[in-house]
Formats: structure tokens, C-alpha cells, sequence
């Protein structure tokens, strides 16, 4: 049967998260490139300070996806399916062979460059859990027809939606829920995403994204936004920019997955959290996340599945 790996997005990031990463000889490549794109040291973006800037945030995630996917590449393991939640996409899309990790890094610094700009303070993200999204958009739209600054960002799993927007709307949105019983969890993200106000971001993106090459995945792109399958480069490339701007919907992307064939799902880093999401969907299948797991682990819990008939 088949195989996904699948990158977390903002929230996931921890300080040191480069610095901890194995020094093999290729991963030491993969940062030194990552310095020279930038033309700043890479280790710099992993310290508390600079985790509060979104660029430095959104960077260190892609640079740990597209790293710990190559320690498994070098294995002899490859997956069938690759998606990403957010930023995520972007290391998904280069371990497609979609974009080259260079242009990646030249284009999510700007992304974050972008966002963290538009919305400097003021502004985050709160996880629902406990409600389903027709609960939480009723919610929301009551707020919404006072403010017109709080949306539906994620749709994580059936019983934890994400929202975005201004602070104070998000509270009114918060109080709302704890009545209702729901539990909220502001989320470590400075920035509004997922939702209308992010639109002139995104199309600035796309328009700084002209000249670069988005080839035909060789490794089955699935997103985050659609929950479909693209096989087109260009159409990737829309999905890279525009996905800030639009819902999340991680719950269908899922369990797409599961119905493509996959019984495998191995998160790569840094983190857990889209494994927890997968274990409802994934109940007959293994989920797996490469933080706190040994390779020789995921290799063979590659090698099995590679090999299973079900």
C-alpha cells in the first residue's frame, strides 16, 4: 500500500530546531545553501529573538522538512504522497521535485516578509477544540457581523477548528465558546492566516513568483487547501501563493489521503501535531511522526508498508 509524508505548519517551531538537526555531510549542505540564499546565517533564525518574526518562523520550518526528508531519501525510502499544512506545502512541494529549495527559500522569506508586515501586532490565531465547524462558523459569524476581522482558518480535524484574525475579535469569538463548552488554545502564530486578510499578500506573492520554473511533481502532491491531488507545476505554484489566504482544510486532506491508497503517514519535522490529527482517520492504518521515532525505524516501517497487501 501507500505512503505520505506529511510537514506541519506555524506553532510546530521550537528554538534550536536547526541546530538539533543530525550534521551529516548533506545536511550541512542544506544549510550552508540555505545561508547563502539568504545571506544570513541560518543559525540565526532558530533562536528565541527571531522566532517571534514569522520569516524566521516560516523558514525554519521548511528547512527542517525539506532536511529531515532527505535523511530518509538517502535510505533508499521515498513516499507516494507528500502534503503540507500551510508552510508546510512548501517543503512538500520541493521534496516533490515541484521547486528547487533554493527558489523555496528565496520565496517563503519573502512570504513571511510579507505577512509578518501586513499585521505587525494585534493579530494571531486560536485553536476551537471540543466544537464542530458548523458550531464554530456560527460563532464566528456573529462576531464577523460586528468586526468583519475574525474567519475560519483551519479545519483541523472534526472537533478542532482554528481561527484567525484581529485579538480582540477572536476573544469575543472565545468567550462565545467557553460558554458553549468548547476549550481555546491561542496558538503560537502572530499573524492572521487563512483568511481574506491576507489576499493582497498573496497575490504579491504570486507576482514575485513569475520566472521561476514549478516542474510536474515526481512525488504525488496532495493540498492542504483542496484535500486534491494537483499534478500540474503552475497549479502547484497558485497553491503555494494562495494558500495563506485560504482555509486550511486538513481534516479532508486526510482523510483524501486515506482514500488514495495510503496506510502510512510519517510527519516529518519538527513536531507531532498532524500525527495526533491522523489517528481517527488512520485507526487501521500506522502514523508515525520522525520526532522521538529512530530512522532505521521509518525505513522499515517503509519497507513494510511498500510490501503490505491489504
Amino acid at each position: 500500500m501507500a505512503t505520505i509524508w506529511v510537514y506541519p505548519g506555524q506553532g510546530a517551531q521550537k528554538v534550536n530546531m536547526l541546530h538539533e538537526l543530525p550534521q551529516t555531510k548533506r545536511i550541512k549542505q542544506y544549510l550552508e545553501q540555505a545561508t547563502d540564499a539568504l545571506q544570513q546565517d541560518v543559525f540565526e533564525l532558530d533562536q528565541a529573538e527571531a522566532l517571534e518574526n514569522t520569516r524566521a518562523v516560516q523558514l525554519c520550518l521548511l528547512i527542517s522538512g525539506v532536511c529531515s526528508s532527505d535523511l530518509l531519501l538517502q535510505q533508499g525510502v521515498q513516499p507516494d504522497f507528500v502534503a503540507g499544512l500551510s508552510i508546510g506545502a512548501w517543503s512538500a512541494a520541493v521534496v516533490s521535485g515541484v521547486l528547487r529549495y533554493e527558489d523555496a527559500l528565496k520565496l517563503v522569506a519573502l512570504r513571511g516578509t510579507l505577512m509578518q508586515d501586513a499585521f505587525p501586532k494585534g493579530y494571531g490565531m486560536y485553536a476551537l477544540l471540543g466544537a464542530d465547524q458548523q458550531l464554530v462558523e456560527s460563532w464566528v459569524d456573529q462576531v464577523y457581523q460586528q468586526t468583519k476581522s475574525v474567519f475560519i482558518a483551519n479545519i483541523n480535524a472534526h472537533n478542532q477548528i482554528v481561527i484567525s484574525g484581529a485579538i480582540d475579535a477572536m476573544q469575543r469569538v472565545a468567550q462565545i465558546a467557553k460558554a458553549q463548552g468548547a476549550v481555546i488554545k491561542p496558538l503560537n502564530v502572530s499573524i492572521p492566516s487563512h483568511c481574506e486578510l491576507l489576499s493582497s499578500q498573496a497575490k504579491q506573492l504570486y507576482k514575485e513568483m513569475e520566472g521561476i520554473t514549478f516542474k510536474q511533481p515526481q512525488i504525488s502532491y496532495l493540498s492542504g487547501t483542496s484535500a486534491r491531488r494537483i499534478i500540474q507545476g503552475d497549479l502547484i505554484k497558485e497553491d503555494l501563493a494562495f494558500n495563506m489566504c485560504r482555509t486550511i482544510d486538513w481534516e479532508s486532506t486526510v482523510e483524501a489521503s486515506w482514500e488514495r491508497g495510503n496506510r502510512l503517514q510519517i510527519e516529518m519535522l519538527p513536531g507531532t501535531v498532524l500525527t495526533g490529527l491522523a489517528k481517527r482517520v488512520f485507526k487501521n492504518g500506522k502514523v508515525l511522526s520522525f520526532q522521538g521515532t529512530r530512522i532505521d525505524s521509518l525505513v522499515d516501517a517503509m519497507n513494510e508498508e511498500s510490501q503490505s497487501i491489504y
